[in-house]
């Protein structure tokens, strides 16, 4: 009895083993996150200031397949600073798709009213004190050099600690409406120029349009001393 039954076990062994899954090896989450924070530090590499990147947790009950070369990305428009959202997906030889929540605080100096600034009146140097904040908290376009501010005049009265952002103050026109213009086409050796009068404001770089002697109206970007550059 007890040899028929060590043979039943025998045979039974073998068996059981062939009906039990193989386990596939799995991803590594704790390397997903140095993904995350790798991609971060890339993508922030060029903003002033102390950066610092605290990536959150992945759920430790999440089960992928292991990836050799999984690839960080956001989605278009997203910023890659302040709070946010980066994912990692693999492409082969599973496809799957995991998103990660992180913080990113960049520590800077940036540029801020010293006194009240009222609405269209040019800045002035004396207005304006540098602070020190997270600038990642705040809206895009936080103004960190006072070169960039300096002449430009606010869209909107300002109280005096407003952080300064470009979206809230309007270069100096250097084309002014009514004013006589320099027509100016360059090409490769040579120059042409003309008159004409300007129909609108324009700040450096901006667009600017104008009518020429003869009525036609031409369009070209504004520089400084009255000349608007037209594409040939």
């Amino acid at each position: 009895m007890k040899r028929f039954l060590a043979l039943l076990l025998a045979c039974a062994a073998p068996l059981a083993s062939a009906q039990q899954p193989v386990n596939a090896q799995r991803q590594n989450l704790p390397a997903l996150r140095a993904v995350v924070e790798q991609y971060l530090q890339t993508q922030t590499a060029g903003l002033p200031g102390q950066v610092a990147i605290k990536v959150g947790q992945v759920d430790p009950r999440t089960s992928l397949a292991a990836c050799p070369a999984p690839q960080a990305f956001q989605q278009p428009g997203a910023r890659a600073w302040g709070k946010t959202t980066v994912g990692v997906r693999c492409t082969a030889p599973s496809s799957w798709t995991v998103y990660i929540q992180a913080t990113v605080n960049v520590v800077a100096d940036y540029v801020a009213a010293a006194v009240p600034l009222a609405q269209g009146a040019p800045v002035e140097a004396g207005q304006l004190v540098m602070m020190k904040g997270d600038i990642a908290a705040m809206p895009n376009g936080i103004i960190t050099d006072m070169a960039q501010a300096i002449g430009r005049t606010p869209t909107a009265s300002l109280p005096a600690g407003t952080p300064l952002r470009m979206d809230t103050l309007k270069s100096k026109p250097v084309v002014q409406q009514g004013q006589t213009v320099r027509l100016v086409s360059k090409g490769t050796n040579f120059s042409v120029s003309s008159e004409a009068r300007a129909i609108n404001n324009a700040g450096e770089g901006q667009v600017a349009q104008a009518r020429t002697g003869s009525g036609t109206l031409v369009s070209g970007t504004a520089r400084a001393g009255g000349i608007i550059e037209v594409a040939i």
